[in-house]
């Protein structure tokens, strides 16, 4: 995304400045007026701050939310929206052949406004445009229907009305309206401007707006925050959150002060707005069409000099090199890559797959590494605890509880780990958790530390041991016992087992606290090491109870923890997982694991499903290489384990830089950077909200069985749109070469004008249902890309077989039907025509497959129909009621055995050389 900084005010020149910087400057003074809105906010009390918004501690009533969404409207901002139908459809006739066709038109029309051939090229260009229209239309619509699959929400306190509690709920972002209640946690993406109640460790990646890489910290703010000190920017006060930023860590509540174009982010839409930068398949076209349009720059003034000197007549030639103009212009190649890009992104919705950006389609077909977590995609994602161990290994009802404790009281985002105790504890029923606890304070997980804590009120219930026991068995039911006035603050830890065991100073053995000694360290170590082997994931339970309470708490304060033992958890291996590892294998996508989960349960999920896993790289081994070694590294390591978000993007990175194409599946917040990163960011609908933003691909479904199927779409759509460019630049290239030979030879115009224009026109519109083609299956097994180098050696050797067989028509025409005079030019004119059209036709079938056509491999329905029609067509206009405008005349029935030799010749010596070719290039398509 482009880096969002106020810019500097610039003065307004003159009313006759260029559009453009008027809108620059009416931009400026706009993001700047927020700005200062903004920063007056972050000055104000939280107090007053509600008071302006009409809002409370409380949060607003459903009633009221719904009132202020009709007030505000819908709280989006003006990008990446579809321009309306009439701008989609004049953008369809904005690209360089149809310019070419328009100049080549008006040029006819100059020279004779009743030339027929002016009707045809009309007829054509609006073919062209009218149909790239539709699919991108339709591409676009059915995009937006797709993307409402995936919906972004965030969590909202409202209240129903008539004096009811507040409620925390789930509502689309785009239903936030000022004065809402925003609770936020890690994961989350901001969905409007916030002016911050409650902060707690919160760190919020601004890069959107900033340009600044990592996290910025938040200040630790209270319900009674009196503000700050005014700033100019809003992005350095540290009580705001502005949309299109995201939380890395942390808890928080914020008031909205801004939702849709009135947001900071949203003043800045018009710099936001503009096409995407070009990817690898928008480059490869545009290539491919300069090369075609540079080729017909060349040749038709080549053309046009030959039939001039060699005819003497300079306004036919003109127009004959106008028709061969047309003839090399691939006018549907805009259409083709529309119709490929639409057609795929429906296909690969039925699969589950929902494509967000239709060009990422290519670039997932293009993919030959995928770099993917561990946790949903190789096991089955369904995680359950399945021990509480003491640091022995014994079973432990006190470990499950106190794991139970910092679960349930954790404000911040729960993972399956923490429902896996949840759900434990309610299935227990030797296992109760009392009133004797309520919530103080919370040092939210990050991704340095990889632990959280909470912070609890331990209370002594009056009345003794009886009135505990009393409470134990009632918790949840009547509500917590009253406390005593000697309430203790502990504090609970869960996390990685070596992070946590670094912090403690004593361990509970045996029901007693005594102190951690190197001995009991490494025994405790081999019990969770013991564990990891077996597959399960490990963390460790600490607790330490504080000497001095007070209200607030920081990491600081987790040092000396008592260990108490260790939860292991079950995710079982997926039993698609090993066949869905074969298929990518075998359609040449190298799988990597990047996890950051322990090595030891890495290696052993790995090895069950196939994965030769070799050595485990580490973090912090990342760490410790420049660019150049990590290179190296990535490209022979299989796993990597215990990464940080920086260092999955680095690996995406150093795979990139040595050639491959990288797609990355992930679906957390650690996974955001590496996402973007990635020549493909796919992620999953159940994904946190920064993740399904930063993809270009969502899998309804997290399964590489579901995935490969996109891949194979995406080579589908990208092999289709290659064989058109490929048809068409060979058959074009044959074209001018057997015109130059017969310009140089013959008396008289080898075909007129009108016929070329015909014969392109029946020709373009058959290639029409070349998207609904299917490929071999030889073709789905290796990743592709574009080859403009190939493509040119391509069109160099096939195109000028054609031109053999042409040759060969010219001297039958000329030697056996006596078409030797400009009295019998019509005769060899309307030979040709047909030997030419058919050839073309046919030709396709000997392109599209890399087999022998009709017996090994036979082309889509849709293909054949049209290449009936098309052949149908051509046969039946020398003996149509047309024949005598377009210049025919009906051939003898003598002619067609010579006509059917000469098609059979061709096809042979094509398939010859097309076996000679992949023998001697490896490639085909």
């Amino acid at each position: 995304m482009t880096m969002l900084t106020p810019r500097t005010p610039r003065k307004l020149g003159p009313p006759g400045r260029g559009r453009r910087e008027r809108k620059a400057a009416e931009l400026e003074a706009r993001t700047r007026r927020v700005g200062e809105q903004l920063a007056s906010v972050s000055a104000r009390p939280a107090v007053r701050v509600l008071q302006s918004v009409d809002s409370s501690h409380h949060g607003l009533t459903h009633a009221e939310a719904a009132l202020r969404l009709d007030r505000h409207g819908a709280n989006e901002v003006a990008r990446e929206r579809a321009p309306h139908w009439f701008v989609q459809l004049a953008k369809a006739y904005c690209n360089p052949f149809i310019a070419v066709l328009v100049f080549l038109a008006a040029v006819m029309y100059w020279q004779d406004p009743a030339d027929p051939g002016v009707v045809i090229l009309s007829v054509m260009v609006g073919v062209s445009g009218l149909l790239r229209f539709w699919q991108e239309y339709r591409s676009g619509r059915a995009a937006d229907a797709l993307k409402k699959l995936v919906t972004t929400t965030c969590a909202v306190q409202r209240r129903a009305g008539g004096g009811s509690g507040p409620t925390t709920i789930e509502v689309p972002m785009d239903q936030v309206v000022p004065g809402d209640l925003v609770k936020l946690a890690a994961g989350d993406l901001i969905p409007a401007d916030l002016r911050l109640i409650t902060a707690k460790d919160l760190m919020v990646g601004q890069a959107a707006l900033s340009g600044e890489s990592l996290p910025v910290a938040k200040a630790d703010t209270r319900t009674e925050d009196l503000g700050q000190h005014e700033t100019t920017d809003p992005v350095e006060a540290d009580n705001l959150c502005l949309m299109g930023t995201s939380v890395t860590s942390g808890t928080a509540t914020g008031v909205v002060v801004a939702t849709g174009a009135d947001t900071y982010f949203g003043s800045m839409a018009g710099s936001l707005a503009g096409e995407r930068p070009q990817t690898n398949f928008d480059t490869g076209v545009r290539k491919v069409s300069f090369l075609l349009i540079r080729f017909m720059l060349v040749m038709v003034p080549v053309v046009f000099a030959i039939n001039g000197l060699t005819k003497g007549d300079w306004d036919e030639a003109l127009l004959f090199g106008i028709a061969v103009a047309v003839g090399l212009t691939p006018e549907m190649l805009p259409m083709v890559v529309s119709a490929n890009l639409a057609r795929g992104a429906v296909a690969m919705s039925r699969h589950k797959v929902v494509v967000k950006r239709l060009n990422a389609i290519q670039n997932l077909g293009a993919m030959d590494v995928l770099c993917t977590d561990k946790t949903g995609t190789l096991t089955e994602d369904r995680i359950v605890l399945d021990r509480y161990l003491d640091v022995h290994g014994a079973e432990d009802n006190e470990v499950l509880e106190y794991g139970y404790l910092n679960a349930h009281f954790q404000t911040g985002l729960k993972n399956l780990m923490d429902q896996a105790v949840i759900d434990r504890v309610n299935e227990a029923e030797e296992v109760v958790v009392d009133a004797r606890f309520s919530m103080v304070d919370e040092i939210p997980f990050d991704f340095a530390r990889r632990r959280m804590s909470v912070v609890l009120n331990r209370n002594r219930l009056v009345g003794g041991p009886e009135a505990e026991a009393d409470a134990a068995g009632s918790a949840g039911r009547t509500g917590p016992a009253r406390p005593a006035e000697n309430a203790e603050h502990v504090l609970i830890t869960k996390g990685a087992v070596e992070e946590v065991l670094d912090l403690c100073t004593h361990v509970v053995d045996g029901g007693r606290t005594v102190e951690l000694t190197e001995s009991a360290r490494i025994r405790a170590a081999l019990t969770a090491e013991e564990n990891n082997r077996r597959g399960l994931r490990v963390l460790a339970v600490a607790t330490r109870t504080v000497e001095t309470p007070r209200d607030t708490y920081t990491v600081a304060d987790e040092e000396g923890l008592t260990l108490v033992g260790f939860l292991a958890f079950l995710d079982p291996p997926k039993a698609s997982a090993a066949a869905a590892l074969r298929g990518l294998a075998d359609k040449g996508i190298a799988v990597k694991v990047v996890t950051g989960d322990n090595d030891l349960v890495a290696a052993r999920v790995c090895a069950e499903v196939g994965i030769d896993v070799g050595h485990v790289v580490l973090g912090p081994e990342i760490d410790a290489l420049d660019d150049l070694g990590l290179r190296a590294l990535a490209a022979r390591t299989t796993v990597f384990a215990k990464v940080n978000p920086v260092q999955k993007a680095r690996i995406v990175r150093a795979l990139q830089a040595e050639g491959h194409t990288v797609g990355f599946l992930g679906d957390g917040i650690n996974d955001a950077a590496a996402l973007r990163d990635a020549d493909v960011g796919i992620s999953v609908d159940t994904a946190v909200d920064i993740a399904k933003e930063s993809a270009d691909i969502i899998l309804l479904e997290k399964d590489l069985t579901v995935l490969e199927q996109g891949v194979i779409q995406g080579r589908t759509t990208f092999g289709n749109t290659v064989k058109y460019v490929k048809m068409t630049a060979s058959s074009n290239f044959g074209n001018v070469f057997s015109v130059l030979v017969a310009s140089a030879f013959i008396p008289f115009q080898p075909m007129p004008a009108i016929m070329l224009l015909v014969q392109n026109l029946v020709y373009d519109i058959a290639q029409l249902a070349t998207p609904w083609d299917r490929m071999d299956e030889e073709y789905l097994r290796k990743p592709r890309n574009w080859d403009a180098k190939g493509i040119g050696r391509f069109m160099v050797t096939i195109g000028p077989i054609s031109s053999i067989f042409d040759i060969a028509m010219f001297l039958i025409m000329w030697n056996v039907f006596g078409a030797n005079s400009e009295a019998q030019q019509s005769l060899f004119q309307s030979g040709w025509f047909i030997e030419g059209l058919l050839s073309q036709t046919l030709v396709v079938h000997m392109i599209r497959t890399r087999k022998i056509p009709f017996v090994q491999s036979r082309a889509s329905r849709p293909v054949m129909v049209m290449t009936v029609l098309a052949v149908l067509t051509g046969l039946w206009l020398p003996f149509s009621p047309l024949a005598g405008s377009l210049g025919f005349v009906a051939l003898p029935a003598s002619y067609f055995p010579w006509l059917i030799g000469v098609l059979l010749a061709y096809c042979t010596l094509t398939q010859l050389v097309k076996t000679r070719y992949i023998r001697r290039f490896g490639t085909w398509l």
